[in-house]
């Protein structure tokens, strides 16, 4: 068995050392505190335009961060959705590294402040993270972006985001109709490419990852349990594809996808399956998988937790996106 990256080791224990409630045993607003202190003190590598702004969302407006690491007219664009279980994260809390994402993709960035549970549970962030995706599209020209040349990135519940708007845009055009939320755009936006940093895609909690890494590896099985009963109302929504993407009825015909697998992450079974099941449905799949790290890998690369291998996975998602766009 392969061991745990050593500087990922030094990182949990010293999380350890600090003792205190876990993720799951505090109120939403508290647990989004703790996750923005973890990820604060580090800017990332310097971009040349960052700008914050809000555009009109499906019940209000949603806010963005557009970084642009000085790109030609009509780049490509990444539209990023951040992770946290749908109930914690922020522009913020994924600034580090969306400035590094940029910078390494040659791509400008737009990340998404989509509404949070258990205020707003589901279908809000598959809403918003829709809309946003729609309104680069229409919004290309203005922005500087190639809308020809887009694609959709997210890391934990931000990948099962981009699997859901991936999935969304692609029913659309086979239905000849907008999202219903969607007051503008007759036409879905065309995506190059999905990137789905260990993506939750199944809200069944019985593959092996989910007992092997159930305890000690910074996601837990009760964090997830927690993240879950805040985000869906209705068991029901368990079986909607655009909340567990892996029950879709069918995965042809989606873009092109980057999936990052880790070896200590419970969720490391449920992406793999998604791996799988784009793999047998035609679609070109990108698999990336770190035996000796952790979920939440992609946010260590600044400040407080800055591990090397953090920057490595970040290499090779921007990697994959200068080859697509």
């Amino acid at each position: 068995m392969t061991d745990l990256d050593p500087d990922v080791r030094e990182f949990l224990d010293q999380l350890d050392a600090m003792g205190g409630p876990d993720v799951h045993e505090l109120p939403p607003a508290d647990a989004r505190g703790l996750l923005e202190r973890l990820n604060r003190g580090g800017d990332g590598p310097a971009i040349a335009s960052v700008t914050d702004r809000t555009i009109p969302g499906p019940d209000t407006d949603i806010p963005l961060r557009i970084y642009d690491p000085e790109t030609e007219e009509d780049a490509p664009v990444v539209v990023f959705f951040h992770g946290g279980g749908f109930v914690l994260g922020s522009l913020d809390s994924h600034d580090a590294a969306c400035r590094e994402l940029a910078a390494e993709s040659d791509c400008v960035v737009i990340s998404v402040d989509y509404r949070l549970a258990p205020e707003h549970p589901f279908p809000a962030a598959v809403e918003d993270a829709s809309a946003a995706t729609e309104w680069v599209a229409d919004n290309a020209t203005d922005l500087g972006v190639d809308p020809d040349r887009l694609a959709v990135a997210g890391d934990s519940a931000g990948g099962n985001l981009a699997a859901a708007v991936s999935l969304l845009a692609r029913d659309q055009a086979d239905n000849d109709a907008p999202a219903p939320w969607s007051a503008t755009k007759t036409e879905p936006p065309e995506i190059a490419r999905q990137v789905l940093v260990y993506p939750t895609v199944s809200l069944l909690r019985a593959w092996p990852s989910h007992e092997e890494n159930a305890t000690d590896y910074f996601l837990s099985r009760d964090d997830m349990a927690y993240f879950e009963g805040h985000y869906l109302d209705s068991d029901l929504h368990g079986m909607n594809p655009y909340a567990a993407p892996l029950e879709a009825a069918g995965h042809a015909n989606l873009p092109p996808a980057t999936v990052v697998t880790c070896g200590f992450d419970p969720l490391r079974d449920e992406g793999r399956a998604y791996a799988d099941r784009l793999e047998t449905a035609g679609v070109p799949v990108e698999r990336h998988h770190y035996p000796s790290l952790i979920h939440g890998i992609l946010t260590m690369n600044a400040g407080l937790v800055d591990i090397p291998a953090a920057h490595d996975v970040l290499a090779d998602v921007a990697a994959d996106l200068r080859e697509t766009l």
